[in-house]
C-alpha cells in the first residue's frame, strides 16, 4: 500500500512539473507568441495586430508620408492607408462626426493650438511613450503637444516668423533692432522702408512683448494657467512702448488693421522694403515676384533678448475612437522618428523640430529652413488651451490703439486684459 502511494505521489509531481514548465497560452499571446502556423501574433506585449490603420494627412503632404508608411508596413505587416484632408476646416469637423461613428482615422495630424479643444471634447488619446521617444525633439515642440500635463502628440513640423531681407538693399543682417532702427531711418524715402512688421497683429506683436518679459498664460508643471495673464505686466508694457516707437517713426500708417498684411507684402514684392518680419509661408510669393531675398532668425531687441515668436507645431495624434490605440501609437512613433522626419523634409520642405536635424547639413546648410529652426528654438508655443480664443481680438484692438497712438500702451493693455479675464470667466468657467 505504501509503495502504491509512493508511485502515485511521484506521478503527481511529474504532472505538476510539466504543467509548470508549459507556456501559458494567454501570456504567450500577449508577449509575442506564435499561432498554430508559426506566425507571430503580437510583439513586445502589444495586442493582436489589426489588418489596417488609417491616417488623416494634410492636403498635398502625403508624398512625405508614403516612405514612412512603406517601411512601417514592411516592419510590422500592417496595412496603412491615408487620406488627405483640409487641416484648417475639414479634419476637425469630420473627426467630430466620423470618430464616434467608427469611420474616423486611427492617426491624424493637426496644428497644436487645436489640441486643447479636441482633447476637452474627448477626441484625442493621450500618448504613452518612453522618454527616449520625446527626447529627440526640441523642448518647445514637445511642450506644444502637451495639454494639462499630458502628451497628446509627437511633433511633425514647426513654423514661426523670421527675418526676411531683400539682398539688393541689405547685404548683412543687423545684429540687433537698434541697428535696424538706424538703418531704417537712413533708408527711408518715398515708399521706401528699411523694415516692416505687422506688430498691431498680436500673432506678430507678441514676439516683442514676450522678449521684454510679457506672456500670455503662465506655465507651471507643464500646464498653462488661464487665470494668470502676463499681457499687461511691466515687460509687456515696455514691449508695447517699443512697438509704438516704430509706428511713430518708421512704419507707414497703411500697415495697420485688416489690410496691413497685403499692403506690407505689396511694398516688399515691389522692391520698396529692405526687410520684414514674416513666416515661411511668404517664401513662394517672393520667389514668384523675383525678389532675391535672404532669411535669418530675428535680431536681438534693445534689452539684449531675442523676440519670442509664437511657434506653431503640427503633430501626429491618436484618435480617442481608434480601436487600435497601441498600434496607432506605434505608428505615430514610426512616422515621427528622426529618419522619417528627414525624409519628410526632403519631400515637402516642412521643418521637423528634431534636435539632431537642426544641426544636420540638410537643414543647417539651407538658409530658409535653418532660420525657422533656430527661431523656433527661441520662440514660445502658441497656447493650446481653449481660453486662448478669448485673447486674439482684445489684444489686436489694444495693439491697434498703440500703433495709431490713440492710447498709451499701459492703458490699452490693461483694458485688454480686463476684457480677456471677463470673457474667460464667462465662457470657460466650467473648464477643468
Amino acid at each position: 500500500m505504501k509503495k502504491w502511494l509512493s508511485v502515485l505521489f511521484v506521478a503527481f509531481l511529474a504532472v505538476g512539473l510539466l504543467a509548470a514548465c508549459a507556456p501559458d497560452r494567454e501570456e504567450e499571446a500577449s508577449s509575442g507568441g506564435s499561432d498554430s502556423e508559426g506566425n507571430s501574433s503580437s510583439e513586445d506585449g502589444m495586442p493582436e495586430k489589426p489588418e489596417k490603420l488609417v491616417i488623416w494627412e494634410d492636403k498635398e503632404r502625403g508624398v512625405g508620408l508614403e516612405p514612412a508608411i512603406a517601411s512601417f508596413e514592411e516592419e510590422y505587416g500592417i496595412e496603412v492607408e491615408y487620406e488627405e484632408l483640409d487641416m484648417a476646416s475639414d479634419m476637425r469637423e469630420r473627426l467630430r462626426l466620423d470618430g464616434p461613428a467608427g469611420t474616423g482615422p486611427d492617426v491624424l495630424t493637426i496644428p497644436h493650438d487645436q489640441i486643447g479643444q479636441l482633447a476637452t471634447e474627448g477626441l484625442l488619446e493621450p500618448l504613452q511613450v518612453d522618454s527616449s521617444v520625446t527626447d529627440i525633439y526640441t523642448e518647445a515642440s514637445v511642450q506644444a503637444q502637451t495639454y494639462n500635463g499630458k502628451l497628446y502628440g509627437l511633433p511633425k513640423s514647426t513654423e514661426t516668423p523670421v527675418f526676411i531681407y531683400n539682398k539688393e538693399h541689405m547685404q548683412e543682417v543687423p545684429e540687433n533692432f537698434d541697428e535696424l532702427f538706424e538703418f531704417s531711418k537712413e533708408f527711408a524715402g518715398k515708399e521706401k522702408y528699411g523694415f516692416l512688421a505687422l506688430w498691431d497683429n498680436f500673432y506678430f506683436g507678441n514676439a516683442v512683448m514676450a522678449g521684454y518679459g510679457g506672456y500670455v498664460f503662465d506655465r507651471a508643471d507643464g500646464t498653462l494657467n488661464p487665470q494668470d495673464l502676463g499681457l499687461s505686466n511691466e515687460g509687456a508694457v515696455e514691449g508695447a512702448q517699443y512697438i509704438q516707437k516704430w509706428y511713430e517713426e518708421i512704419f507707414p500708417s497703411g500697415i495697420v488693421g485688416e489690410s496691413g498684411g497685403s499692403a506690407k507684402d505689396g511694398l516688399f514684392q515691389d522692391g520698396n522694403v529692405a526687410s520684414m518680419m514674416d513666416g515661411p509661408w511668404a517664401y513662394q510669393a517672393l520667389d514668384d515676384a523675383g525678389i532675391d531675398f535672404g532669411v535669418a532668425p530675428l535680431p536681438k531687441l534693445p534689452n539684449g533678448e531675442y523676440p519670442q515668436t509664437f511657434i506653431g507645431v503640427k503633430g501626429w495624434h491618436v484618435s480617442a475612437m481608434s480601436e487600435n490605440k497601441e498600434w496607432s501609437t506605434k505608428l505615430v512613433e514610426w512616422i515621427a522618428n528622426e529618419e522619417n522626419a528627414k525624409i519628410r523634409f526632403e519631400e515637402t520642405g516642412e521643418i521637423p523640430p528634431v534636435k539632431s536635424l537642426i544641426e544636420d547639413p540638410i537643414i543647417a546648410d539651407n538658409e530658409r529652413a535653418s532660420a525657422v529652426a533656430i527661431q523656433s528654438e527661441r520662440g514660445v508655443p502658441m497656447p493650446n488651451i481653449p481660453e486662448m480664443s478669448e485673447v486674439w481680438e482684445p489684444m489686436a484692438q489694444a495693439l491697434q490703439l498703440v500703433a495709431t497712438g490713440k492710447s498709451s500702451p499701459e492703458d490699452a493693455l490693461n483694458e485688454a486684459v480686463e476684457t480677456i479675464n471677463k470673457q474667460i470667466e464667462l465662457n470657460h468657467s466650467g473648464n477643468e
